[in-house]
């Protein structure tokens, strides 16, 4: 089996019932109240998550769209990539999640959906046991995968801890490269709870802000895994990284054309250099998802699960 780092299929939940979620706000310093009220909020972040859709496959990205339940209300929905993960070798696996009230978004008849589409899925992986113990992994936010070389990047947190960590290194034959990174919020340091806030790794590229790990030690291996691994290294800063400059996702279309996916706010974050960095190797697509950012503190990755399951 040729392993690939990108796929050409992405799965997108169409919120509906987008909204500010408290729990998650005790450690995603990125979220923002807004005084709108919900159905307001709700209408505008489907309207660019439509827009986003619509900008994908006007790429030649197949883009699997599943609408979320109205009930139970799960305000953070879009961002499925927490959840779960696919393999190439039909593995799902299911991952241990912080908050509460975000567990609510697993569902099986995804997972029907995606076998109806003609994916194969030869075994689901559940993790979620884990959350008994208060021990969370939360999918490919907390984890970076390289694909093609069998590691997975984690950035430590209440959110990507050792032990399922490790047990997930074993379960995959991945080696494990972690490290603790911080952000100065309101000028104390805190960790940074998503990996996938500071970096990106594609097939030829990593985007990642070396600047918030603060062991020199971790610091220096979490640049030379990427190297050894043969990425370019795209340096951004802790600004860029509050904008969100760390979450970006590259893709195929169809026709075997890479894309790197991120949002507007980061785009416009990038300098020309680094910009230019990453034309060379991929086109860019930039979604405007100014309210699904603020009020959900995530961006355009965290919307994206990718598909890598087989197909009949």
């Amino acid at each position: 089996m040729n392993k690939a780092q990108t796929t050409s299929t992405i799965l997108m939940v169409r919120p509906a019932n987008f909204g500010f979620n408290v729990e998650t706000a005790e450690n995603n310093f990125y979220q923002q109240k807004d005084a709108r009220g919900d159905s307001e909020i709700n209408q505008l972040a489907q309207a660019e998550f439509d827009a986003f859709v619509s900008l994908l496959r006007a790429n030649d990205i197949e883009v699997i769209v599943v609408a979320d339940t109205d009930i139970p209300s799960k305000s953070d929905a879009i961002f499925p990539n927490n959840w779960f993960s696919t393999h190439q070798d039909g593995t799902v696996i299911l991952y241990p999640m912080f908050s509460k009230n975000r567990r609510l978004e697993r569902r099986k008849d995804i997972f029907e959906n995606l076998m109806h589409e003609g994916f194969k899925i030869n075994e689901v992986v559940d993790l979620s046991f884990f959350e008994q113990d208060n021990q969370f992994l939360e999918g490919t936010g907390s984890l970076i995968f390289d694909r093609v070389n069998d590691i997975a990047y984690a950035c430590k947190s209440i959110r990507t801890q050792d032990i399922p960590l490790q047990y997930l290194a074993r379960l995959l034959s991945y080696e494990i490269c972690d490290f603790e990174a911080t952000q100065l919020i309101e000028g104390t340091p805190s960790p940074i709870y998503h990996t996938n806030v500071m970096m990106h790794v594609g097939s030829q590229l990593a985007v990642v802000c070396l600047d918030s790990v603060q062991h020199s030690s971790e610091k220096l291996k979490l640049k030379e895994t990427l190297e050894q691994s043969g990425k370019k290294i795209i340096p951004i800063t802790a600004k860029q990284k509050f904008s969100f400059a760390g979450n970006m996702l590259e893709v195929k279309n169809t026709s075997g054309q890479s894309f790197t996916i991120m949002s507007q706010t980061a785009y416009d974050s990038l300098s020309k250099a680094q910009k230019n960095s990453i034309l060379k190797y991929t086109k860019i697509i930039t979604p405007d998802i100014p309210t699904i950012e603020k009020i959900g503190g995530g961006s355009a990755r965290c919307m994206m699960a990718e598909i890598f399951l087989p197909k009949d």
